[in-house]
């Protein structure tokens, strides 16, 4: 992730910058080949994973509880996720040199974006209506920190605050040895 930037006080512009890296990442993946794209690939996939973890466990369950109908919309994210995260998980397996992976990865790109889009118009807004400037920060916060040890790869099935404080922290010491590991031996993290 990138540094704190002036508007992540607020956990919705914070949200809404890290759409917009996920968007570039995107078009870095598509617009490589080779070594770059499978480095591009492995950031894209770690931001992914790590973003959804932590709206998992710091938005959804204000949106279930503050939002009107959140239960509803909640749930219709979560479902996004996972389908998602199935995705991803499937083509995190692709070497980026096959030639069924930039199809899957539109496919994959697409999914997010109409995902992101329906968090942006169904969500945030009305995060922002329910939370106060102090809360908005706080979520901030904790949004940061559960980043700081999400897990960096792709885990359909643990999209839920409940699942991801539980399974989270044994997945994400597994993922970032693995992540180590890899980038010791020159395999891009």
């Amino acid at each position: 992730m990138a540094g704190i930037a002036a508007g992540d006080a607020d956990v919705v512009a914070l949200l809404m910058r890290q759409h917009g890296e996920i968007r570039n990442l995107f078009d870095r993946v598509e617009g490589t080949a080779g070594d770059e794209r499978r480095a591009a690939f492995r950031e894209l996939v770690r931001l992914l994973a790590v973003h959804e973890t932590a709206e998992e466990e710091v938005i959804r369950p204000f949106t279930r509880t503050s939002v009107p109908d959140g239960g509803k919309v909640a749930d219709e994210r979560l479902a996004e996720e996972r389908e998602a995260k199935e995705l991803l998980s499937r083509l995190d397996g692709t070497d980026a040199d096959d030639p069924k992976f930039l199809a899957e990865l539109r496919t994959l790109r697409l999914d997010v974006m109409r995902h992101a889009r329906a968090e942006e118009r169904y969500e945030f807004n009305h995060v922002r209506r329910h939370a106060d400037k102090a809360r908005l920060a706080s979520m901030a916060t904790a949004l940061r920190a559960a980043e700081a040890v999400a897990p960096t790869r792709p885990h359909p099935g643990t999209e839920s605050a409940a699942k991801n404080l539980t399974l989270g922290p044994v997945t994400a010491l597994v993922d970032r040895t693995r992540d180590a590991v890899r980038k010791a031996m020159g395999k891009d993290g």
